[in-house]
């Protein structure tokens, strides 16, 4: 399938706006030992949060809110590695088969916010993009797409070369990118994290793509 694809913007940001309402705030002062936060002014619920945070060790602070965003995705001993990792900033390698990565990162960057900087960071990535013809676009189409201009150090280049190469099936592609969204005619915007693809990779912003997708071989 041949695609012609116009880059408009790669952005790298370290939160998501509006990722969490008051209503998060309150249950989470309570789970933090923090009851009555509904009585808090609305501005000063978040604020109020990081100083309940801040009374917890990094791994008990990330268990409670991995448990309360995530307990009916997670086991109990997932959680309980899930902590530990964050901590030591291990998510991005240890879980990039899992298809949490958007909470993942918000609970991250509450985390980082709540340790004042000491806590570990984490970055997404957006880019917005045009592509013709507008045909088949899933995120396995994107990413072959955009490999042609992705530097040769990339990650997912260096890890999935058969299945951009529509060698082998592309499955991990769903978890890779966390949203694909069509905006327009011919316009899109993917999110990522910056683990799998980061703004100076980049190394063109319109070009052609000839990729290839995987097809099974029927069993006789």
């Amino acid at each position: 399938m041949n695609y012609h694809i116009v880059i408009n913007s790669v952005k790298t940001v370290e939160e998501f706006k509006d990722t969490w309402t008051n209503a998060d705030y309150i249950e989470l002062l309570d789970r933090f030992g923090f009851p009555g936060g509904e009585k808090s002014k609305p501005e000063e619920l978040e604020e109020l949060l990081f100083m309940a945070i801040s009374d917890f060790e990094g791994p008990e602070a990330a268990a409670i809110l991995l448990e309360y965003k995530l307990s009916e995705h997670l086991t109990e001993g997932q959680i309980d590695q899930m902590s530990h990792d964050m901590v030591l900033d291990k998510i991005s390698e240890e879980y990039s088969d899992i298809s949490l990565h958007h909470e993942l990162f918000n609970i991250n960057q509450l985390l980082y916010k709540a340790y004042n900087g000491t806590f570990p960071s984490a970055k997404a990535t957006i880019v917005e993009f045009e592509i013709t013809p507008n045909q088949d676009v899933s995120k396995e189409v994107v990413l072959k797409v955009l490999d042609k201009t992705l530097a040769n150090n990339n990650i997912i280049k260096r890890l999935y070369a058969d299945q951009l190469e529509g060698k082998e099936a592309f499955d991990e592609a769903e978890d890779i990118v966390w949203e694909l969204e069509n905006t327009g005619e011919n316009s899109y915007i993917m999110t990522t994290s910056e683990y799998w693809i980061s703004r100076d990779e980049f190394k063109d912003a319109e070009f052609d793509a000839t990729i290839a997708i995987y097809e099974e071989e029927e069993e006789d």
